[in-house]
C-alpha cells in the first residue's frame, strides 16, 4: 500500500476533478494507472467525495483484484488496453456531456479542426454498443483506439489514454472540448472538413508536443 500511495492519491485527486470539471456526475466513469506488473483503478459505485486511497483497487492482467473494495466493472477494457498499448499509462473513462451526446448518435468527431489531431488521428472514432463491463465492450473499445488515443463509446461516453495521469485528463478535457464544438457548428450547418494532407501534416508537428515520459511503476 504504501508504495502505491501517491498513485492512488492522484488517482483519488483526478476522480475528483473529473465531476468539478463536468465531465462525469455520481458514480459516472472510472481512472486506472498502470503499476509494475498490474494496475490500480477506481472502485465500483462509489462517487469520487467518498473515494479514499484504500478503496482504490489493485489488478493483475488476469483480472485477479486486491483491495477493500471491488474494481469498477469498466477494469476490462483498462486491463486491455495495458496489455496491447505498452506506451500506455493511464486510461480515463467518463460521461462528459458533448461527447455522450454525439456518442448516443453514434458520430465519429471528424477532422473539423485541427486540434482533433490530439487524440492521435484524422479523426476521433466512435465505438460500437456494447453493455458496459463486458468484454464486447472491451473489444469494440480497442478497434476504436487503434491508432488513437481517445474515442467515443456509442451511447455511453469516452476513453482517453496517455503516457500520465496528467496527459490523459488534459486530452480527456480537450476531447470534450472537441465534442462540444464540432456539436455547436452542427446546430448551424455541416462543418467543412480538413483534408487528410494537412491533418498528416498536423500529427506530425504534435508527435511528443506536450508529454514527457514517465516509466511506469515508479515513485518519485
Amino acid at each position: 500500500m504504501i508504495r502505491t500511495t501517491r498513485h492512488r492519491l492522484n488517482i483519488v485527486d483526478a476522480s475528483a476533478k473529473l465531476v468539478q470539471l463536468g465531465l462525469n456526475k455520481g458514480t459516472a466513469g472510472n481512472i486506472s494507472v498502470r503499476w509494475e506488473d498490474g494496475f490500480l483503478i477506481t472502485p465500483s459505485g462509489l462517487p469520487p467525495q467518498k473515494i479514499h486511497p484504500e478503496d482504490i483497487a489493485l489488478m493483475d492482467m488476469e483480472g485477479h483484484a486486491q483491495g477493500r473494495r471491488a474494481p469498477s466493472s469498466e477494469w476490462r477494457f483498462h486491463r486491455d488496453l495495458y496489455v496491447t498499448r505498452p506506451e500506455i499509462n493511464a486510461v480515463v473513462h467518463n460521461h462528459a456531456p458533448f461527447c455522450t451526446a454525439l456518442a448516443v448518435l453514434h458520430k465519429t468527431i471528424p477532422a473539423y479542426h485541427y486540434m482533433v489531431a490530439k487524440a492521435g488521428g484524422r479523426d476521433i472514432r466512435c465505438a460500437g454498443y456494447a453493455t458496459y463491463g463486458t468484454q464486447e465492450l472491451s473489444d469494440l473499445a480497442l478497434v476504436a483506439l487503434e491508432g488513437r488515443r481517445a474515442c467515443l463509446l456509442a451511447n455511453h461516453g469516452m476513453i482517453a489514454t496517455g503516457v500520465t495521469l496528467e496527459a490523459t485528463m488534459a486530452l480527456a478535457v480537450e476531447v470534450e472540448e472537441l465534442a462540444e464544438g464540432y456539436w455547436r457548428a452542427l446546430q448551424i450547418g455541416e462543418p467543412i472538413l480538413l483534408s487528410d494532407g494537412e491533418m498528416d501534416i498536423v500529427l506530425e508537428k504534435f508527435k511528443g508536443y506536450g508529454e514527457a515520459f514517465t516509466a511506469p511503476g515508479k515513485d518519485a
